[in-house]
Order: structure tokens, then sequence, then C-alpha cells
């Protein structure tokens, strides 16, 4: 009985930290003719209605899909609040939840019988209703907030990292800096991403997304002018995310983009 109540315990104090940590981003929903996009959003201390601020919006992966507003802050949501980062870049963070059904990237992802992924992603095409809601969303976020125009920022890891791709694909003239973290895109999209400054992120040994995917990107947006730079992790499987978020200057090179 007592350990049935300590591991009770332990949950509780589990869950109010969660909640303690991340309250800071507010519930919020996007409502829309494709459905209804949950999204939690955070401003920084001492928010001014009368002064510009750099925004970032933040694609989680397939794993964190759903309806409870909460998953999504699973992975990145924790770095982007720490007390040294919004002191030093006071900035709007937006995180957009996945229906469950849906995807970010207009993808189509065959698995073999040995259980190998082939992504299939589609150069043209109207894209997936999850997709379409982030851009009425980031429409809607920044006509109603005050926001620097040329520090408007997106990333993402796994279907994020997709999402991350095609998002600044269809709005291209948006976005100052994107990074994708074990992500892909079809790489004749290359052209189209040039007006934004990129840093792509993957693990060596990932067994769900393959690392070629990002560094046949690489490649791509090199030889369409891009500015861009790849970091792969030798020793990192699929959960590159973590490492990427360790990198001491990820938060300074962001922040130090402006569009073009």
């Amino acid at each position: 009985m007592k350990k049935v109540l300590s591991f009770a315990a332990i949950f509780l104090i589990i869950g109010s930290c969660f909640a303690q940590d991340f309250g800071v981003y507010q519930r919020n929903e996007f409502k829309s003719d494709k459905g209804i996009l949950p999204y939690r959003i955070f401003f920084p201390d001492n928010f001014d209605a009368t002064k510009e601020y750099p925004i970032l919006f933040f694609l989680h992966g397939a794993g964190e899909r759903g309806n409870n507003n909460e998953s999504q802050l699973v992975h990145g949501a924790s770095l982007f609040i720490k007390k040294e980062i919004h002191t030093k870049y006071p900035a709007i963070v937006v995180l957009p939840q996945c229906p469950a059904t849906d995807y970010w990237s207009n993808v189509n992802v065959v698995t073999d019988q040995a259980g190998k992924r082939d992504f299939q992603f589609k150069k043209e095409g109207p894209p997936t209703d999850a997709l379409h809601m982030v851009i009425g969303l980031i429409e809607q976020t920044l006509k109603n907030y005050p926001i620097k125009k040329d520090q408007v920022y997106v990333g993402g890891l796994s279907m994020g990292g997709m999402g991350t791709f095609e998002l600044v694909r269809r709005i291209p003239n948006t976005f100052a800096a994107a990074f994708a973290i074990c992500g892909g895109a079809n790489v004749e999209t290359a052209p189209k991403l040039t007006n934004t400054d990129w840093w792509i992120f993957h693990g060596a040994k990932d067994q769900v997304v393959p690392v070629e995917l990002s560094q046949a990107m690489n490649t791509a947006l090199k030889n369409a002018g891009a500015n861009v730079k790849l970091t792969i992790y030798p020793e990192d499987g699929h959960d590159s995310w973590t490492s990427a978020f360790a990198e001491p200057d990820f938060m300074d090179w962001l922040f130090s983009k402006r569009k073009k």
C-alpha cells in the first residue's frame, strides 16, 4: 500500500511540475472550415502591446498529435521559455497541435516488409487540413499581435521538420530563419526555400526518418543558393532534437536572423 501511495505521489508531483512549467503557455484554438486547431501561445515577461516582438512557430512530431492541447509541449517548449532565453530574446512562441488523424506535411509514407519507411513527398497539390490551419493561424497571429515582421521564425522535429520545409515553401516570404530536425522534403522544392536561412539537424543512426533526407535537402538548398548549414550527430537515432536543442548557439543563431 505504501508503494502504491509512493508511486501516486510521484505522478502527482510530475503532473504538478508539468502544469507549473507550461502554464505560461496560454491555451487557445484556431477555428476554420478545415476544423479546429488547438495551440499554445507564450508571451514574454512584461509583454507590452505597444512594442513589437519576434515570433517563433514550432511544429511537433507525429507522436504528439491529438486534441488535448498539451502533448505538443513535450519537446522544445521548455527550451523556449527558459529564463535566460526569453530575457535575452523576448519573443512570442506559438505551438499548434496537429489532429491525430492528420499530418503536417503532404507526404505518403510507405513501409516495406522489412519495416523500412519510404517518404514520398508531394511537390505540388493542396496542403493537408492541418497545415492549412497552421497557415491561417500564422496569418491571424501576425495580424493581431505586435510582431517584428523581419523576425518571424519556424521550426519543427520529425513530422514537424517535414512540415517546416513545406510551410516555408507555401508562404516563402514570411520567415527569416527555419530549423528542421530529422525531417525531409521533396528536393525539387528547394529553389522556393531560398529566402529563408536554414539549420538542418539529423541523427546518423535514425531508424525512423532516414538521415539521407536531410542530407539531400541540404545539398539541394545549397545548390539553389540558400544559406544553410547541416549538423549530423554520429551517435544519435531519431531523438536528435535533444542534441539540437542543446546546441549552445542555437537560440543565438535563430534570433540573429532578419528577413532578407
